[in-house]
């Protein structure tokens, strides 16, 4: 069976009502975005870095109320995420990154929990933070306490690790099989959320027939990818950008 598909909204045409995703990239650097906007399922438990940016990548399944539940690890310069989580729209599970990024990783390895020093002493392992609010502001939905445990003199918190039923990413290379190349920093969160999700389903801005790869180039091995689309290079946009007025 090929795992190639023509489109992108063939590559994501059967992702269900009620699914979770997690999807790679960093801010707008690495995103999956012709997967995204191609999606037309609703009520989605969404993991990943963080939720786009207002009308770029995940901002725009949050701008057509698409997404229930978000595990991120923060906020970042999206407006709109911000006001669905502080009017009790969304409910939101903030994760300290690196937290996040072993929790996805653990998931597509197999394994189902791991202490990390990450968090001890705050309301990430103690409990408290707020997941949802009632639309007066006041929490709806708070976190619960997590295990803590004494490894080496030092305090560790319980995680455990996420599992997907899909996961969406963007790659620079994909073979035919799905091995796929990353493009320096745009490889972020992407493998971690590959190994991650059941079905795989990434674009590439350039597809080669498998085998043209050098396996020592080769960053996540085409067992963990199920779909590969050739999406060709996407427009890049910039998340924050910063200017200096030059003295004429």
């Amino acid at each position: 069976m090929t795992r190639v598909y023509r489109t992108a909204a063939e590559a994501v045409a059967d992702i269900p009502s009620g699914a979770s995703l997690a999807v790679g990239g960093f801010g707008l650097c690495g995103i999956p975005d012709a997967l995204i906007a191609a999606i037309a399922a609703t009520d989605l438990m969404v993991v990943s870095n963080n939720c786009g940016t207002d009308g770029h990548g995940l901002g725009l399944l949050l701008a057509q109320r698409q997404i229930r539940r978000v595990i991120a690890s923060y906020v970042g310069d999206n407006a709109e995420f911000a006001r669905q989580y502080l009017s009790g729209e969304l409910e939101v599970e903030l994760t300290p990154q690196g937290t996040l990024a072993e929790k996805l990783r653990a998931g597509g390895s197999g394994i189902p929990a791991f202490f990390t020093p990450a968090g001890v002493g705050t309301p990430v392992a103690e409990g408290g933070m707020p997941w949802r609010y009632h639309p007066d502001g006041s929490v709806a939905v708070s976190s619960p306490p997590k295990e803590t445990r004494e490894y080496r003199g030092h305090r560790h918190v319980l995680e455990e690790s996420i599992t997907t039923d899909y996961a969406l990413v963007h790659a620079l290379i994909g073979d035919t099989a799905g091995n796929l190349v990353f493009d320096k920093a745009a490889r972020n969160f992407n493998p971690l959320a590959a190994m991650a999700g059941r079905i795989c389903i990434a674009q590439v801005e350039n597809l080669v027939p498998a085998g043209e790869l050098d396996p020592g180039q080769v960053h996540l091995p085409g067992v963990f990818v199920d779909r590969v689309v050739h999406t060709g290079k996407q427009d890049k946009q910039i998340e924050k950008r910063t200017v200096t007025e030059v003295a004429a």
